[in-house]
């Protein structure tokens, strides 16, 4: 289907193309070529860099000229779901949509990278990366030992077509109480039911998040929190020897992540025999709150500039967090709407789809140190 847009036409093109590579993650197993080498035929004129960063983990760096922002955007998915109604790998483009696994999140950002930068000269900077959805930020990492100098970093991920400038950080946790077995009727199994434990810790966490609700950041209000998981006993009858909880929080930019997990680690009955953070993520913007203040509003400069239009924060966690805790400014930015990521037959509208594609080309154009 053609769309009678020339610009949105050739978005269009690349992005059945990126969604016909199948990168879903995990289950890891993305390699340096297929969607890569199509990138780099793509964008000829372009100094290429590609590192296996191992895992599936891969980045893409491509330069040319000597430019003031860098663009990220990542290329893997999650695993399609059986609730597809069709081909998740094959793009299908409606009269306002293109339906295809990752149009939204977020290899519509990246077909409109490469349209803009065939559309216009000038200089530009595009990390393309394959492990965000794995959790575990190599390429991202990576890229930041040498630390190349740019104005700001827009890292594209679906915020309808405006700049984000603030989100929630992230913090993934895994404890284990212990208890001391015996039989259910003894008057000790109150106290020593390691489930037991568990069950007031969780009672004590949730009222200290809601402590915590008049706390505010940049529209976001409070602490977001989630116990995911409690595993722990043998049966009815036993006292619960062992329980595991998994549980992740969402705090705001302002809010010290290491005084959070020091808070929930101590909040029981009795102490967990482990506590392990299994993944952290810091707030955008990154630092304390005179510094996550200083670095939003160099973002909302630099959105001004470009012409974007600003959005409200957002309660999910990109990979623009990296670049601000590693001194950069950065916002996020691309089109689609998050409530469309991670869903069967998840979609990106196609006048958001031109709009970004507008507005890269408009950043390339004037991107030139």
């Amino acid at each position: 289907m053609t769309t009678g847009n020339v610009l949105l036409d050739d978005c269009l093109h690349h992005l059945r193309a990126l969604v016909s590579h199948d990168t879903q993650n995990p289950p890891r197993a993305i390699g340096t070529g297929g969607i890569f080498d199509y990138l780099q035929a793509q964008l000829p004129g372009f100094r290429h860099q590609i590192t296996d960063f191992g895992a599936g983990a891969v980045s893409l760096y491509s330069v040319r000229g000597n430019p003031r922002f860098l663009i990220n955007v990542h290329l893997d998915t999650v695993p399609a779901t059986p609730t597809w109604t069709r081909d998740p790998f094959d793009l299908l483009v409606t009269s306002d949509r293109a339906i295809g696994m990752g149009a939204c999140d977020i290899k519509g950002a990246a077909a409109a990278m490469v349209a803009a930068a065939r559309l216009v000269d000038g200089d530009c900077a595009f990390l393309f990366s394959s492990d965000e959805e794995a959790n575990d930020a190599r390429c991202i990492a990576g890229f930041l030992r040498d630390k190349p100098a740019f104005d700001a970093v827009l890292v594209a991920e679906p915020t309808k077509a405006e700049a984000v400038l603030a989100h929630r950080g992230i913090s993934s946790v895994r404890m284990r109480f212990a208890g001391r077995a015996g039989h259910a009727s003894a008057a000790s199994a109150a106290s020593d039911s390691a489930v037991h434990q568990a069950l007031r810790w969780g009672e004590r966490a949730l009222n200290h998040v809601e402590s915590l609700a008049h706390h505010r950041f940049g529209g976001l209000t409070g602490l977001r929190f989630n116990i995911g998981r409690i595993e722990g006993g043998i049966k009815a009858n036993v006292i619960a020897p062992s329980c595991e909880v998994r549980f992740g929080f969402r705090p705001l930019p302002t809010m010290a992540t290491e005084e959070l997990l020091d808070t929930f680690r101590t909040l029981g009955p009795a102490l967990p025999v482990e506590f392990e953070p299994t993944f952290f993520g810091a707030s955008l913007p990154a630092g304390d709150t005179a510094a996550a203040e200083s670095r939003r509003l160099a973002a909302r400069d630099i959105a001004d500039e470009l012409g974007l239009p600003i959005g409200n924060a957002v309660d999910f966690w990109t990979e623009a967090a990296l670049f601000s805790a590693a001194g950069y400014t950065s916002f996020v930015y691309g089109p689609g709407d998050i409530a469309q990521a991670h869903a069967a037959d998840e979609w990106v509208a196609l006048d958001q789809l031109l709009h970004v594609t507008e507005s890269y080309a408009r950043i390339i154009t004037h991107g030139r140190h």
